[in-house]
């Protein structure tokens, strides 16, 4: 945990070589390639097609104002052919998810028949399909309520990787493949949470004690790849989408970390607590500090812990947050924050010649892991080999939740598309019509 620069909040003021060089310099300085060999021809082709794609962003000139002021150009004044951006939006509205709006009763159809399933943060009565066009800053179409203040899921975990990512950019996490138990303290956590085998009842416990535990670093617990043991909230690991061979419930043999990607909200939910361990304040605080306000979010959003992810912290108690939706809480917010944040990880951590989250960050949870190529840090779903979108162009990616939300967020377009409460098919054939309408297609495979 070697000392290094802190750069989070000055401009990059360098020409395109020289943010290539001085990225390769920090990530091979910090061991990033000397650790992983087989990611550097990735990581040297994802790194200058995005640095080539800031070519646009850095033209932009226009940012929204805060909240409401936002600025619209018609389709046709942007460049697009209105007949096809109408098409790709009556594709949206047509293919809606056939989920209950009741969020709640939606649950219980669904992650609430797992075992451990029930409820303990709060749902939302969900909106109508909906959906918002920004190009080069400005907003060309919208649909649907994007005011209504809905539950957006799993793009909770992109505000939760960031809110890391904001940690790191001032040094209190020193390297992402440091072992995150040096990092961690006791908590006080109730009866039933903890790692497997920790003495009953309620008192301080460590997170990353076990054999297999201590070996888990940021970077695993970033990409999903921890494979931690333990029970978190009242829900253990193996509970979420179980194994449908029971036998294996809470006995299988672990993996070592870093080797397999599993989808895991417990795992996520301890990400959260570790981070708000380090940061020792509630990271809703934390992001509209750094984030939500310096992108003039609206005052409107609300990010929800569970009901008894309370903990106390240097005298106070705080919730610790959720990283998603699946038992109820997580991010809550408009169609519009949510374009803003796509905007924002659009152009590499920087607002309005404001560098918010390090440009270094963005690059490292948009390059893929050993472990699955399409996916960077959570929750940045990423089009690898054009498997995502296959008519959009690579170095694209989308931050993904049930419902589904989705923020596709496209440098080389200067292009964000929000659409909430669609079917992922539907949202493909959204964004190839999209890209036809501005005459991309042909240009992107």
């Amino acid at each position: 945990m070697g000392g290094r620069s802190v750069h989070c909040c000055d401009p990059l003021p360098f020409t395109k070589v020289d943010q290539f060089t001085n990225l390769f310099r920090r990530l091979h300085q910090r061991s990033y390639m000397s650790r992983h060999p087989s990611t550097t021809p990735r990581v040297l082709l994802a790194f200058a097609a995005l640095l080539l794609a800031t070519d646009l962003a850095s033209a932009q000139t226009y940012w929204p104002g805060q909240n409401l002021d936002w600025e619209r150009k018609s389709p046709e004044e942007a460049g697009f052919d209105p007949a096809k951006i109408q098409q790709a939006i009556e594709i949206a509205v047509a293919g809606e998810s056939n989920s209950p709006r009741d969020l709640a009763f939606n649950h219980q159809m669904t992650f609430g028949r797992e075992p451990h399933g029930e409820p303990v943060g709060p749902f939302t009565i969900r909106g109508p399909q909906t959906g918002v066009i920004v190009h080069k800053g400005y907003i060309i179409a919208e649909w649907g309520d994007p005011h209504k203040v809905d539950q957006t899921f799993s793009v909770s975990k992109s505000f939760l990787s960031t809110s890391v990512g904001l940690a790191y950019d001032r040094g209190m996490i020193a390297d992402i493949h440091d072992l995150a138990r040096p990092y961690v303290a006791p908590i006080v956590l109730e009866e039933g949470d903890g790692e497997p085998g920790d003495e009953a009842g309620r008192r301080p416990k460590l997170l990353f004690e076990s054999e297999h535990n201590r070996k888990i670093t940021w970077d695993d617990l970033l990409r999903q790849t921890s494979d931690w043991e333990g029970t978190l909230w009242g829900k253990p690991e193996w509970a979420d989408r179980p194994d449908n061979d029971r036998t294996t419930w809470g006995t299988r043999a672990r993996l070592e970390p870093g080797t397999m990607y599993e989808y895991n909200d417990t795992r996520v939910n301890l990400l959260a607590l570790a981070a708000t361990s380090v940061w020792r304040r509630p990271l809703p605080d934390v992001l509209r500090e750094y984030v939500m306000d310096p992108i003039g979010a609206s005052p409107t959003w609300r990010w929800h812990g569970y009901d008894n992810s309370w903990i106390t912290l240097d005298g106070r108690r705080i919730q610790a947050v959720s990283g998603g939706g699946h038992w109820g809480g997580g991010m809550m917010l408009s169609a519009f924050d949510q374009a803003r944040f796509g905007l924002l990880t659009m152009h590499k951590g920087n607002w309005d010649e404001r560098q918010l989250i390090s440009e270094e960050w963005i690059n490292m949870a948009t390059t893929p892991g050993d472990a699955n190529q399409s996916y960077g840090f959570m929750n940045f779903s990423l089009n690898t080999g054009q498997r995502r979108y296959s008519n959009a162009p690579e170095y694209t990616w989308t931050h993904t939740g049930a419902g589904s939300n989705l923020i596709y967020v496209d440098p080389q377009n200067d292009l964000v598309i929000v659409c909430r409460w669609i079917r992922g098919g539907a949202f493909t054939d959204v964004v190839h019509a999209v890209l036809d309408a501005m005459g991309a297609v042909a240009t992107n495979n």
